[in-house]
């Protein structure tokens, strides 16, 4: 039987889920609720029925899973009356503005037995996908470095998201995912952090950052949110040991160079315009395999599929409370380490 979802907050975010719940295959939706009338009305003119209050929602019986798809400031609040409610209990990302919260969440998921969990969606991304499937069949050897970045062109968003009591900023909007997605990639401790945030289009939250990790065997790691980059760099570089993979942006096949072979017979000394050189030059088939990787397929249902099973006890949840809780310990990390100006040497 499928499980009733209402979902608490109908913004871009919220009412996302409820059109995913419309197609679902193992969750239905029973409706909505956002503080907002207006936002209330638009749902129910989509079809959607809207709940008068946080109260009644927490009262239906009907209602199984709770998702906490509103403003960070406000998830620790609904996630933790949600649980005492008997929900189990979905919520949006970042899940809190502090490792301190979340583990007060944690805790009543604890002492309630609700099943908890955080939508760390960009699990999903086909992107994140490819470098990890390129990681995983060891194609081209061991990770050295990662490069993962996003930049746009049109600043920090507009809506709440530019405000710092609602826990705004580039570190919470998109960090979240960023580090989530190389810790995944990276499954080691990190013992060295820095990180720079950018305040180019607004002063009161970071429009973008630059973070550094270094990894217990010294692989490293940057992360690059960018939103005045009128000229976007890769999504992803890597390199291993035996190659490099390069993804251009995520509507595109990842390219691979295999190395075959270290020495070539004869370098081709390249022509710049001041001199000549051997060190740059490129390589070419004798020693390198070119080749691309197909985007992944990727359903983002399973998600649902996932956290509903894990209620049944049938599987084990994908997004385990102790990996969001290691993600928020980094942004914390990061924040003081931009604040501070100095390297984090904490193992994380």
């Amino acid at each position: 039987m499928k499980k009733q979802i209402a979902v608490i907050g109908y913004g871009g975010q919220g009412a996302w889920h409820c059109n995913w719940a419309k197609k679902s295959d193992v969750v239905s939706l029973a409706g909505i609720y956002d503080i907002k009338p207006e936002r209330c009305e638009i749902a129910e003119e989509n079809g959607i029925h809207a709940y008068d209050s946080l109260n009644s929602v927490l009262k239906d019986p009907l209602v199984d899973i709770v998702v906490c798809a509103t403003t960070n400031d406000a998830h620790k609040d609904i996630v933790i009356r949600s649980l005492l409610a008997g929900k189990d209990v979905i919520c949006e990302k970042p899940v809190s503005l502090n490792v301190a919260d979340f583990d007060e969440m944690c805790a009543v998921a604890k002492e309630t037995g609700r099943h908890f969990t955080v939508h760390q969606n960009r699990r999903w991304d086909v992107d994140f996908l490819a470098m990890r499937s390129i990681i995983q069949s060891g194609e081209i050897g061991e990770v050295l470095n990662i490069e993962s970045r996003i930049q746009g062109s049109r600043g920090i968003p507009s809506d709440w998201r530019c405000h710092k009591p609602f826990g705004g900023g580039m570190i919470y909007d998109w960090g979240v995912h960023l580090i989530d997605q190389m810790l995944q990639l990276i499954p080691e401790p990190v013992v060295s952090l820095y990180c720079q945030l950018t305040h180019i289009t607004t002063d009161e939250v970071d429009d973008g950052f630059h973070i550094h990790l270094i990894f217990e065997s010294g692989k490293t790691a940057s992360l690059e949110i960018g939103t005045y980059n009128f000229l976007a760099m890769p999504r992803f570089y890597m390199q291993c040991r035996n190659g490099t993979a390069l993804l251009e942006d995520w509507q595109r096949p990842c390219k691979v160079a295999k190395l075959k072979a270290w020495n070539e017979k004869e370098i081709l000394p390249v022509q710049t315009a001041a001199g000549i050189t051997k060190t740059m030059a490129p390589r070419d088939e004798i020693t390198l395999d070119y080749y691309e990787i197909p985007r992944p397929a990727s359903d983002v249902h399973d998600f649902y599929r996932n956290f509903s099973a894990s209620i049944d006890g049938k599987e084990e949840q994908l997004i385990k409370l102790e990996e969001v809780r290691r993600v928020l310990t980094v942004m914390e990390a990061c924040f003081e380490s931009a604040e501070t100006g100095e390297v984090i040497l904490r193992t994380f």
